[in-house]
C-alpha cells in the first residue's frame, strides 16, 4: 500500500528527459488530460469520463507544488465533468447524434463574459493572496504567481461553461489561457506541464477552427 501511494508524490520519479525528473503522477495525469483535450476536439462525449481521472492526478500534483488556484480548478473541472458529460448525453439522445452541435455567443453576451471574468479574477487574486494567512494548515506555502494564477483560472472556469454549452468561444479562451500557461508552468519548474500546454495550444486552434466550421456548417443546414 505505502508503494502505491507513492506513485501520487511529485517527488516519486518515473523517468528522466533531458536532465528533467517526470514523475508518475505527472505523466500519467499529462496523458488522460491531453487524451481529454484531443476527445473534446472531436466532440466525443467520452472526454468527460478521462478527464475525472486526469483531474484528480492533476490536483494532487498542484497541491504539492502551492499552485493552489489550479488545485481548486480541479475540483472544479471534477465537478462540471459530471455536469458536462450529462448535459452532452441529453443533447444526443434528443438529437440523435454522434457529435454535438456547436453555438456560438451574441456580441453583448460575450461582453457580460468579459466583464465578470476580470470582476471575478480580481477578486480570486485578493483570495489567493491572503489563502495561507487564513488557512495556514491546508495551505502553509503562500501561492505563487497570484494574478496570472487566478486569471488563467477564471477564464479556465468561464471556458469549461461555454464548452459544455457547446460554444466555440470556449476555444478562445482555452487559447488565451494555453499561453499564459506555457510560461507559467516552465517558470514554476514543472517544464514537461508546460510542454502539455504547448499541445494544448495546437489543440485549442484547431479546435476553434474545427467547431466554427462546424457552427456554420450547422447554421446553413
Amino acid at each position: 500500500m505505502e508503494t502505491l501511494l507513492s506513485l501520487f508524490n511529485v517527488n516519486t520519479i518515473f523517468f528522466t528527459i533531458l536532465g528533467y525528473p517526470i514523475s508518475y503522477l505527472e505523466f500519467v495525469g499529462t496523458i488522460f488530460t491531453l487524451a481529454a483535450v484531443l476527445l473534446v476536439w472531436r466532440r466525443s462525449i467520452i472526454n468527460w469520463p478521462v478527464s475525472i481521472i486526469g483531474t484528480i492526478l492533476f490536483g494532487i500534483l498542484f497541491y504539492q507544488i502551492q499552485l493552489y488556484a489550479d488545485f481548486f480548478e480541479q475540483i472544479y473541472y471534477f465537478i462540471t465533468a459530471f455536469w458536462g458529460w450529462y448535459s452532452w448525453k441529453t443533447y444526443q439522445n434528443n438529437k440523435n447524434v454522434d457529435k454535438v452541435g456547436i453555438t456560438i455567443n451574441t456580441r453583448k453576451v460575450n461582453v457580460i463574459w468579459v466583464t465578470g471574468i476580470i470582476a471575478t479574477t480580481a477578486l480570486f487574486s485578493a483570495i489567493l493572496a491572503n489563502i495561507h494567512i487564513w488557512l495556514p494548515t491546508l495551505f502553509p506555502v503562500p501561492a505563487s504567481l497570484v494574478v496570472l494564477d487566478a486569471g488563467t483560472t477564471v477564464m479556465s472556469f468561464a471556458a469549461t461553461i461555454l464548452m459544455i454549452r457547446r460554444r466555440v468561444e470556449s476555444w478562445v479562451l482555452w487559447v488565451i489561457v494555453d499561453v499564459i500557461a506555457i510560461g507559467l508552468y516552465w517558470y514554476k519548474d514543472v517544464p514537461f506541464i508546460a510542454l502539455l500546454y504547448v499541445a494544448f495550444l495546437v489543440i485549442a486552434t484547431f479546435g476553434l477552427v474545427d467547431w466554427y466550421k462546424a457552427y456554420k456548417k450547422d447554421k446553413v443546414s
